[in-house]
């Protein structure tokens, strides 16, 4: 029973260090959480549980705390993926709902199970999801001060193996930031979050940029083409060398192989095999 979990890139970690101590703090005990509760849980239950405390915090951007669009709105995106039954689930652009991970949840059990906007958030409501504000005192001011450059690169996610074998990856984010209004990201695609019997991946950076080498599929695809899952993703992060893509990944096998990659420095993640790791 293997977890990992990421916290997106943080620049500002390089020049604040209470920030970083306190992005490897919360890091550590979610991930410690996300552990125990894979002892009684699946890896669909543990990855969707991880990343809701993740949504949670108001240091990560995605759910509390994600950044706003140009228009002063938050509008959030997630997904989950099953890897024994294949089943992919997400929501694009949700708002005003705490655990946008959750409503995904709820789509993997439906027949249409990637909603967008209003369809998304009216299925949140049908469903028991109350009206939530997400937005954080922090998150505010930088939208008002316009100083959240150096702060755009935040996603969350987790993967997890559980003890029958199955893989599950889950991914949440709010975006980049002043973004056009209801821009797409990787996140709630195959190319952010994608498993399958062999191997599970999610993925944060640059959305676009991970659409673009349909990054988390493209792993997961070759990993079951035989390659080990640091092959997988040496030869795919190599292949956005070309346009320079800002990418970062988790994954998990089968097999139990835990691996993460970053294209740039200080992605944050945390996994817990035997002992706990933290690292940025």
């Amino acid at each position: 029973m293997k977890v990992i979990i990421h916290g997106g890139f943080f620049s500002e970690s390089n020049t604040n260090q209470e920030t970083k101590r306190a992005k490897q703090d919360a890091m550590a005990q979610i991930c410690e959480a996300a552990h125990k509760y894979l002892q009684t849980h699946t890896a669909t239950e543990t990855a969707m549980f991880a990343v809701a405390l993740l949504e949670d915090h108001e240091l990560f951007n995605a759910g509390y705390g994600s950044q706003l669009q140009s228009d002063g709105k938050v509008r959030l995106s997630a997904a989950v993926m099953e890897g024994h039954t294949q089943r992919f689930a997400g929501v694009i652009n949700l708002e005003e709902v705490k655990n946008p991970i959750h409503v995904a949840g709820k789509l993997l059990a439906v027949d249409d199970r990637v909603l967008s906007g209003e369809g998304a958030q009216k299925f949140a409501r049908d469903h028991g999801f109350d009206s939530y504000n997400p937005v954080s005192e922090q998150r505010l001011k930088e939208y008002q001060e316009k100083r959240n450059q150096a702060n755009r690169l935040g996603t969350v996610g987790c993967v997890a193996l559980d003890r029958d074998g199955n893989l599950a990856a889950a991914t949440s984010t709010g975006g980049k930031g002043f973004e056009i209004p209801c821009r797409v990201s990787d996140s709630a695609t195959v190319a952010g979050n994608y498993a399958d019997r062999l191997s599970a991946v999610s993925c944060t950076g640059v959305g676009e940029d991970i659409v673009s080498a349909a990054l988390a599929s493209r792993i997961v695809t070759r990993v079951a083409d035989g390659q080990t899952l640091k092959q997988a993703m040496e030869r795919s992060f190599s292949e956005m060398k070309a346009y320079d893509g800002f990418a970062g990944a988790i994954g998990i096998t089968a097999a139990g192989e835990i691996f993460h990659m970053d294209s740039h420095p200080y992605m944050v993640w945390a996994s817990f095999d035997i002992n706990l790791q933290v690292f940025s």
